[in-house]
């Protein structure tokens, strides 16, 4: 590969730059230009509505059930055929685990957990080998050494055959099920086309010539007339202009936008991202048909086609089961500390004024999504406000004395911990406001360019514009711009500790009551 000139180095550099811009100066699309679905291409999305298993989360979830079982082999083996006194067990637990996960570490060096390995397990199955012998070895070694009384020759036999066993016919099954998912959708990622005619089709062509491939791709979206763009562009149907491509991304689970015009069409391009960056989507800029060539760590790679990576999906994959992990096990410790306090709301409000003790409101979600949030009633029932549109104030007269006190100290939230079991929120994340909500006559969007690229995560209970301050009525425009501002913040530089100091500040920071009526 020739090397790049100075020049070519700084366009790329350029774009991204400003593709960075875009995004930390919270630009984002005219709500007006983003425009309602035409039937077929909701059809296509309704097709589109239900989540894929990504290949990372797969290679993760079988890299963990090999060790599992390799581990569960070495002990029952031991169990059966070493037996050991009880006080011995840990060391024998700590070897064996330390065994499995040093052959995990082996197959990984070895490139078994890429999904070619895993879909020609018969083209690998000499490496898995290779890499359990190298791994059994080193175990059975640590063993005789460690152990007063080391495993038989019979014992460490029966063994290693049977975990090369498992690890054959497991990788067997794994390869048959990995092509049939494939074929059925289960497995994949999805991709939408932006910009159609002969990039588009010669992008496609690449992508399909992929031994390997798992890429789905669900449409094209061309702003061109059909004399420009043709309305079929290498077999797959053009759904729409840019413009409605912002709601058919937010209708379906979409992956991925591969962006295939030339890299040096930079304003058409910056003017693309400043539509899409909102969406919590991977955006990459596809380089096969550019002339310019970069070093390869310039790149990403779709199989063997080039991409320039200009925006990441945030809370992917791993980091987003992390993060449910956090939110289950953290809610359930809550509901089991607060549910008397949660009781006695419950009691108060029911006792105190007519009407349900729950709450119930529409409110934007994940990716736009309108969920519905739980809060303790805290109006009177004929006088609640299901919209927003008009804040609550000091001194509201429609807030009951009960809902008063509740609003003030953020017990009426507490239901919302439910909302968080059932996935519809997270512990930590931008506050979900009603679908209606407004700062004065305009809604939020109408205020804040970015508004709409805080629902690129989850929605939470708690958030970093609230531990600073940021709670209560939005009754200006800058209150509006701060608190999206902190939610954007939060949203690229989120992280578990994140997450957590977040968690334990809030208490402390309630105890600011002077935003909150």
């Amino acid at each position: 590969m020739n090397q790049p000139s100075k020049s070519e180095q700084f366009d790329m550099e350029s774009l991204r730059r400003k593709a960075s811009e875009i995004r930390n100066t919270g630009e984002s699309p005219d709500p007006a230009d983003v425009t309602a679905l035409n039937p077929f291409a909701r059809q296509i999305a309704e097709q589109f509505r239900n989540d894929s298993t990504s290949p990372t989360m797969l290679i993760g979830q079988f890299r963990l059930f090999e060790l599992a079982v390799l581990l569960a082999i070495g002990l029952l083996v031991g169990a059966l055929m070493a037996p050991i006194d009880t006080g011995d067990f840990l060391a024998r637990f700590a070897l064996i685990t330390s065994g499995a996960t040093l052959t995990v570490l082996l197959l990984q060096v070895a490139d078994t957990y890429q999904i070619p390995s895993l879909r020609g397990a018969s083209r690998t199955a000499s490496r898995v080998f290779i890499g359990w012998t190298l791994g059994f070895l080193a175990t059975a070694a640590a063993l005789y050494f460690a152990e007063p009384r080391p495993y038989s020759i019979a014992a460490l036999l029966v063994w290693f055959v049977a975990g090369a066993g498992f690890l054959f016919l497991e990788r067997q099954l794994t390869a048959f099920a990995i092509r049939n998912w494939a074929r059925n959708g289960v497995m994949e990622r999805r991709a939408v086309i932006v910009g159609g005619g002969e990039p588009a089709k010669q992008l496609v062509r690449q992508l399909e010539q992929q031994p390997d491939n798992d890429i789905r791709i669900c449409g094209i979206f061309d702003d061109r007339n059909s004399e420009r763009s043709p309305t079929v562009v290498a077999g797959y149907p053009k759904l729409g202009t840019f413009a409605e491509l912002v709601e058919f991304a937010r209708l379906a689970r979409i992956d991925m936008l591969i962006i295939a015009l030339p890299a040096t069409a930079e304003q058409r391009i910056l003017q693309l991202l400043r539509k899409l960056w909102v969406l919590p989507v991977d955006i990459r800029l596809a380089a096969h048909a550019n002339r310019l060539r970069f070093r390869p760590r310039s790149y990403s790679h779709v199989g063997a086609v080039p991409m320039f990576d200009l925006f990441d999906k945030p809370i992917r994959d791993w980091d987003s089961v992390a993060k449910r992990v956090f939110d289950i096990a953290f809610s359930l410790i809550a509901i089991v500390l607060f549910w008397p306090i949660m009781l006695a709301a419950a009691i108060a409000v029911k006792t105190t004024s007519k009407g349900p003790i729950l709450f119930r409101q529409k409110r934007h979600g994940f990716n736009n999504e309108v969920i519905e949030v739980l809060k303790f009633r805290s109006m009177y029932t004929d006088m609640s406000d299901q919209t927003a549109i008009r804040a609550v104030t000091k001194g509201d007269p429609r807030v009951t004395p009960v809902g008063r006190f509740l609003r003030k100290s953020s017990i009426d939230e507490l239901p919302q911990l439910f909302n968080v079991l059932r996935g519809e929120l997270s512990l930590v994340g931008p506050r979900p406001h009603a679908v209606s909500a407004q700062t004065g006559t305009r809604k939020y969007v109408d205020v804040v360019e970015s508004y709409f690229a805080r629902h690129r995560v989850k929605p939470g209970v708690t958030g970093w514009a609230q531990i600073n301050g940021l709670r209560g009525e939005l009754d200006s425009d800058e209150k509006i711009r701060a608190r999206t501002a902190y939610d954007l913040d939060y949203i690229e530089n989120w992280s578990l500790l994140f997450d957590l100091k977040i968690l334990f500040l809030t208490p402390v920071r309630l105890l600011n009551t002077d935003n909150a009526y």
